[in-house]
Formats: structure tokens, C-alpha cells, sequence
């Protein structure tokens, strides 16, 4: 299959663009591509371009040649609303939910939050998201590039009225209720997951106050870079394209 780039130029029938500087490395020292080999390429908006290489240097330029309409966003559109984690866990977490068909990730900071970011370190870190979820939909086939929610504080969000036929879901260690026992969602559905610590219970109080309802894994806790996955994943087996 022809490798896949992300651009971020608008593709139109008849362009010619250069490819970004990762990708163009990519193509040209790991690769190893030539003129006339072909690449499909994405604008993050739906649908994919076969094209061709025209040139290699000063830069990699590839000429359009057909496009393919078809969107490979699932029906179900899930926002995953994830507290930093620590290390480089954040990585990890949208790498997969990009893989697994999330639509929008929302990182927030709660009060047992290890990490906190702010200025030009926060203006790093929401770049290499960016670049962590330009890769991951290189890799799975992905299409539409999924949104990455400015950082919020825990309060300011959930300070945001809810969509209309959002089923909002807060996944919660004890909580008696399971995802098999809910309707299919008439709407959206939005994942809220703690960080290590778990929630403060008056964060919890003011979740439920602001439409999540309380959901279980059963007897075991999940960590917090796998619970919202897991979710993801059993929403998209039951309701969504898998």
C-alpha cells in the first residue's frame, strides 16, 4: 500500500504541494522514495488523494492525480475529556483513541493532577499533540483529523453546557451501572476520566451535576491511561464501525 502523508494545505484537483519537513524526511531518508512513486496524502478533512512524487529536492513536491471521497470517521462521534496523566502518558493515550476513531480529545487539568503546564511549555506540548495525532492517523488510515481541545482547567469545562443528545459519561471505580445497560445514544458521547488519584469528590459532585452519568468497569480499576480507551474501544464494538 502507498505510504501515507498528512498535509496541511488544502488539496484541490489539479495541485501541487510540498510536503511538510517530517514528512518530506520521512519520504526521502527513511522510505526512500523517488519521482513517480506514488503517495496518498490527507488534509485532516475527508477523503484522500492518490498523487505522485514529481520531484525530490529542494524539496519533496507531489503532484495530485485522483481522489477517493470515502470517510473513514466512524458514525459515532466520542469525545474523550482525559486529566493529564503523568509522564508521557498523554502520548500514549491519543495515539490509540486516534487509532481507535475518537472525534475530539479534551485534556484538563484536575486538582490530584501531577502535571501542569502553562506559557510556552503548554505552547510546546499542544504542538507535539498535534504531531502525536498527525502520526497516528498516517498509520491507521485515518482521514479526518481529530480535534485537540485547548487545555482547561476541570471546573472550566465542565462549565460548558452539554451538546444536544450528548450522553455524557463519567468513568468511575465502584459505579454500579455498566455501558450494557444504557440505550444507544441518540447523539454524541463524551468519556470523562480521572487522573492517577482518581476525582476529589467535589469534582465528582459537580460532574454529576453537569449531566455525566457515573459508569463502572465492574470489580477492577483501570488506570487512567487505560480506562478511557477501554471505553472507546467498547463504545465503537457496540455502537460505532467496529
Amino acid at each position: 500500500m502507498s505510504p501515507r502523508f498528512f498535509t496541511p494545505s488544502l488539496l484541490a484537483p489539479g495541485a501541487s504541494v510540498d510536503l511538510p519537513p517530517e514528512a518530506a524526511h520521512h519520504a526521502a531518508n527513511v522510505l526512500r522514495l523517488k519521482p513517480d512513486d506514488e503517495v496518498r496524502l490527507f488534509d485532516g478533512r475527508g477523503g484522500e488523494w492518490t498523487a505522485h512524487i514529481v520531484r525530490m529536492k529542494p524539496t519533496v513536491h507531489v503532484a495530485l492525480d485522483r481522489f477517493d471521497p470515502a470517510s473513514h470517521a466512524p458514525e459515532l462521534r466520542v469525545t474523550l475529556v482525559q486529566a493529564l496523566p503523568a509522564a508521557d502518558k498523554m502520548d500514549w493515550v491519543m495515539q490509540k483513541a486516534v487509532e481507535l476513531g475518537v472525534a475530539v480529545i479534551q485534556p484538563v487539568v484536575a486538582r490530584r493532577s501531577v502535571v501542569r503546564l502553562s506559557g510556552e511549555k503548554l505552547a510546546r506540548r499542544q504542538l507535539h499533540w498535534r504531531n502525536v495525532v498527525v502520526a497516528a492517523c498516517e498509520q491507521c488510515n485515518a482521514n479526518m483529523l481529530p480535534n485537540i481541545s485547548p487545555l482547561h482547567d476541570l471546573p472550566q469545562y465542565l462549565a460548558q453546557p452539554a451538546a444536544e443528545n450528548e450522553l455524557r459519561l463519567l468513568l468511575l471505580p465502584g459505579a454500579g451501572e455498566r455501558l450494557r445497560d444504557l440505550p444507544r445514544p441518540k447523539g454524541s458521547v463524551t468519556i470523562l476520566v480521572g487522573p492517577e488519584g482518581g476525582f476529589e469528590e467535589g469534582e465528582i459532585e459537580i460532574a454529576l451535576l453537569s449531566g455525566f452519568k457515573p459508569l463502572g468497569f465492574g470489580p477492577r480499576v483501570l488506570r487512567t491511561e487505560t480506562a478511557g480507551l477501554a471505553m472507546l474501544a467498547a463504545l465503537m464494538a457496540i455502537w460505532g464501525d467496529c
